[in-house]
């Protein structure tokens, strides 16, 4: 690691699976690691074995992560400020740690979602909210299953921000003998790349949960990364981006993934089970359900096709029968994939 960023103050908000994962991984770094949990059961679960053993066993926090429910106190002083919440908690994250923001703090969004009532990416949230007191916004995103990160699985994300240097200060934080960090300076793509995904990722899921196989799944990634793409670059995305690490990386892995909660919602919606149902049961956030709703709204919004995605949204929230859906998205109009890929 770059030596100028060894040794800095880290606050990670949020102690879900990933959350922890990165604040044992900053600890490893030699950073100086506070962590904030929301949760009080979260909070007496960690204080009691610095452990969440409900999801993540066997990964001990070493005693230089400082555990706390106080976020203000957390965030106070810190040089980098992860958000490591669901993206529905983070403007009240925001709001809740913006009186310790004193324009030195680079606040970094480690969700991948869309806020669902203003369809607002989430360094958008966090600039709206506290940006006039941060040296800098950065989004933190990837292929990054927690459960392989916290074994030491090789892995590759980037760290995307309009000015180089805060995101290699962030990406410099972060690497580390299995943790490779790539920068970028496409938010805008970084962030829709990894919010859309979660989208496909349902549909592929309701793939599987059909008895489909990998040409189902093959066709789905592909006609997939399409629509995304075709929504961020109208949204004002680097069409390269999404062929990146954020983009095609990030839906692979979801897609494809046991530990992909996204794809375990559709595989379930594909074996007839309700959706409130499903979420119900799950004790982590499918970010993929209400990244739906935004994205189904800003396609119309922005006159993009999105047939994945509509369909989904028709399973999800009008009660359509993934069958049916499956048999209409193969019954579109035939048309050359060059002009498929446009529109």
């Amino acid at each position: 690691m770059n030596r100028k960023y060894r040794s800095r103050v880290i606050a990670v908000l949020g102690s879900g699976s990933w959350g922890v994962t990165l604040a044992r991984l900053f600890a490893d770094n030699g950073h100086d690691v506070r962590l904030w949990c929301f949760l009080p059961e979260e909070y007496e679960m960690l204080r009691e074995g610095r452990e969440r053993r409900d999801v993540l066993p066997g990964l001990v926090l070493p005693a230089a992560v400082e555990i706390s429910d106080d976020a203000v106190a957390v965030a106070d002083g810190a040089d980098l400020v992860f958000f490591v919440v669901p993206s529905f908690g983070i403007r009240a994250t925001a709001e809740l740690v913006k009186p310790a923001c004193d324009g030195s703090q680079i606040l970094v969004s480690a969700a991948k979602g869309l806020e669902e009532d203003t369809h607002l990416r989430m360094t958008e949230v966090l600039e709206e909210v506290a940006g006039g007191c941060a040296r800098g916004l950065i989004a933190f995103s990837g292929p990054s299953h927690a459960e392989e990160v916290a074994r030491g699985i090789p892995t590759s994300i980037v760290a995307a921000g309009a000015q180089e240097s805060l995101a290699e200060e962030v990406a410099a934080a972060a690497r580390g003998p299995s943790l490779r960090v790539y920068t970028n300076d496409d938010t805008v793509g970084v962030e829709y790349g990894a919010a859309l995904k979660n989208v496909i990722a349902i549909a592929a899921g309701v793939a599987d949960g059909l008895g489909f196989g990998d040409n189902t799944k093959a066709a789905l990634l592909t006609r997939g990364l399409a629509e995304i793409s075709r929504l961020g670059v109208a949204r004002g995305a680097n069409p390269l981006t999404f062929a990146g690490l954020s983009g095609l990386g990030d839906l692979v892995v979801t897609c494809m993934s046991a530990h992909s909660r996204n794809r375990y919602v559709g595989e379930e919606l594909g074996r007839g089970r309700p959706l409130d149902d499903i979420l119900k049961s799950m004790k982590m956030v499918a970010e993929g359900v209400r990244t739906t709703k935004v994205a189904y709204a800003l396609a119309a919004e922005s006159g993009v096709e999105m047939p994945i995605t509509a369909e989904m949204y028709r399973v999800m929230f009008e009660g359509k029968e993934p069958r049916a859906a499956v048999a209409d998205l193969m019954a579109r109009p035939p048309r050359s994939e060059a002009s498929a890929a446009a529109r």
